[in-house]
Formats: C-alpha cells, structure tokens, sequence
C-alpha cells in the first residue's frame, strides 16, 4: 500500500493497562500529544473495548488480545494467571499490531506503555521504536516499589519506622499495603515490584504528577535514578490550562455515568453543603464496610451524593435509598469532575486512590480519605501530614 503523506511529527501507540483508573489518565496524556502535532493509537484489550462508552476525539482506537477476550481478568481466576497470559500474547498482538499500522502506510515512533506492563518495552525495543513508561500512581509510592525491587528495602518489615531513600521517615502502616502486609496479594506485589524491571533500556520516565507536588522525590530521581518527567495532572484541560479548547471529560467510560439527575439534584444545594462520596472504580467493600460508610454519611445530617457501582448496591443498608433520599442522592457511577467542580460540593469522602486525590487536589475540593489497599495509604499520609488538604479516616 502507497504511504500516506506524514503530517504529524510522530506517531505513538499508548498502552494502559485495562482499567478505568489507567485509562483515563493516559487518554488525556494522548491528547495533549496530539495537541503537540502527534498521531496517537490508544490501544485496549479486545475484551475491555467491547464496554468503552463515549469519544475518543482525534485519537484513533486499536485492539489487542489479553488471552481472554470474552471476559478478561474475571475470565482469568487469577491475578497472576491473567497477567502471564497477558504478557505472552499481549506481546504477540502488540507486535502484530505495530507491524500492521507500518504496512498500512503509518509507521509507529514510539510506544508509550503503562508501568503494569513492562513487557511493552520489550517489544517496542525489538522493533526498533523509542519506549516511554507511563507510571499512574504517585512519585512516592512508585520510589517505594522501585526500593524494594533494588533490594534496598527489606521485606518484611522489621521495625515500625521506614526510611526509603527521598522520602522522609514513614511509619510502617504509610507504605502501600503490599509493601506493609507483605505476602497479602502476591500477584499483585510482583506486578507492582516489576514495573522497574527493564526501567534501564526506557528512553522516558512519565509520571503523572506535578513537579512542586513530587518534591524531593522528584528531584532524587532526576539526580539519582533516571530522567523523570512530570506530566501531570493529566485531567481534561477544562479544569486546569483551557488549552485543548471544549475538553470536560476524559472522554471513554466503562461505566454509564448518571450526569442530569446529579447535576439537577446538586443545582438545589446550597454552597459547600454536600459530602461526595466515591470509592472508584475498581474498589470492593466489604458489607461491614459499606454499612458503617451509609450509616455513617446519613448520621452526618449533611446532604450526600453517593457513588455505589451496580455491583456493589446489595451491600448498602436495606431501605438507605428511600430512607435518605430527603438529604442523599445515591447513584450507579457519574462524572465525577464536573461533580467535584460543582460550587455545592464541601467534602469529598474517597478511598484516596492516586486520580481521585489529584482531581480533588486540582479543583480544591478538602478530602477524607478512607484508604483501602495498594497505593492509598501512602496517598491518605500526604493528603493529611504533607500538603494539608484533608484528613485521613
């Protein structure tokens, strides 16, 4: 096939890992980079784009296999079963892929691959392009893992105060939970742990942060690790720069968002007087968990809006819905930035997971945050002792 006339500087295929919490902000990465005068293929897992809802805009959508594209990670039974098959025909399909947008005339540059899945470099390396990691989480947590992978912290824990080398001292139960139960999600912590494990052959370190906000971190990295490059907040341009023009949603979902009845229900609240209260995308409660949460934004007498996915409404309180629905409104998922943009929002009650903190950050929204597992401890310590714009629960 003739090659179509270039008229872009690069062409990048962008790789996150298939989640929401993952996709979102590498999509908004996308767009800045198109923004710049680049191409850029976003790539999913067959599985995961069956139930991408909304606009991908200038940025063009190509599909490879995890190995199990009729039902992705449930389909697995296991974290680390699905990662391997992930990684080997992953690979496979990504190469396949790369090598079909080069005959078809519009050869890849670059591969910018989310953390999870360092074998991406692999490949793009093979083939000859520039790889780029995309790390989702903050600069301290990613400096917790990147220690324990060097061997220079020790596991498990011995003593209840840590010191990792750019952070000052930490307590124990402040590093990510894989880190401080140690042994409790094995898949997990090695997927996390590995992400460094060809970190040496990258041609760019991405973080999804800001460079006042990372720190020390950040600059321990630059003079002892690798060039790091502060990309972040990656939120749609609406609510930070304005560049990128009508940009006020990151743009695909994986679930529906309820967005007029919220929008209409928070029109009717008075300033400042409503706690939102969400626990991602990903997150399971246990009942208990999500009893004590119900119970406990109704004994607050605050109006609340609520986020509890499909999947998890059978834990909420028999009756809460019609027995709050004078002061709560409880819906299935929404947009959450044009919620916490809203003037009524006072409060944000979140698990503290990395965007979620830094879209509360970004619109100045003070936070509680009820840290569950992975990164969120860690984020919850920040959020309260370092920069002073919530509490923790």
């Amino acid at each position: 096939m003739e090659k179509e006339k270039r008229t872009h500087k690069a062409h990048c295929i962008v790789l996150p890992f298939p989640s929401q919490g993952h996709i979102n902000p590498m999509l908004q990465f996308s767009k800045c980079l198109v923004h710049n005068g680049a191409k850029v293929t976003l790539v999913a897992t067959h599985f995961i784009s069956k139930s991408l809802l909304g606009d991908s805009g200038p940025i063009a959508i190509e599909t490879i296999s995890d190995g199990y594209d009729d039902g992705g990670f449930a389909q697995a039974g296991s974290g680390g079963t699905y990662l391997e098959r992930f990684q080997v025909v992953g690979s496979e399909t990504l190469g396949s892929l790369i090598e079909k947008l080069k005959s078809s005339g519009c050869p890849v540059d670059c591969v910018v691959y989310d953390a999870f899945l360092p074998w991406a470099l692999d490949v793009a390396k093979k083939l000859g392009l520039v790889g780029a990691v995309f790390f989702t989480q903050s600069c301290m947590v990613n400096n917790i893992y990147y220690h324990v992978h060097q061997g220079m912290l020790k596991l498990p824990l011995l003593e209840p105060e840590v010191v990792v080398p750019g952070l000052f001292p930490l307590q124990a139960c402040d590093l990510p939970s894989l880190v401080y139960l140690y042994g409790s999600y094995p898949d997990f912590f090695n997927m996390l742990v590995n992400q460094f494990s060809n970190i040496e052959k990258v041609d760019w370190v991405f973080c999804n942060t800001f460079y006042k906000l990372g720190g020390k971190v950040v600059e321990y990295w630059m003079a002892k690790i690798c060039p790091l490059r502060t990309i972040g907040p990656t939120l749609p341009s609406a609510y930070l720069n304005k560049r990128l023009g009508d940009d006020k949603d990151y743009g695909l979902n994986m679930l529906n968002p309820v967005t007029g009845a919220c929008m209409e229900w928070l029109d009717g609240k008075p300033n400042g007087s409503v706690v939102y209260a969400s626990y991602g995308s990903f997150a399971v409660l246990e009942p208990q968990q999500m009893e004590e949460v119900a119970w406990g934004l109704r004994r607050s007498n605050a109006y609340f809006l609520m986020v509890v996915r499909e999947s998890e409404q059978a834990k909420l309180p028999q009756n809460f819905k019609e027995e709050t629905e004078e002061k709560g409104l409880v819906v299935s998922w929404c947009q959450q930035l044009e919620v916490l943009a809203h003037r009524a929002i006072g409060c944000f009650l979140t698990h503290g997971g990395w965007n979620s903190t830094l879209e509360a950050l970004s619109l100045g929204v003070p936070m509680v945050v009820a840290p569950l597992f992975t990164d969120q401890p860690t984020n919850a310590k920040f959020v309260e002792d370092v920069w002073g714009i919530g509490l923790r629960a």
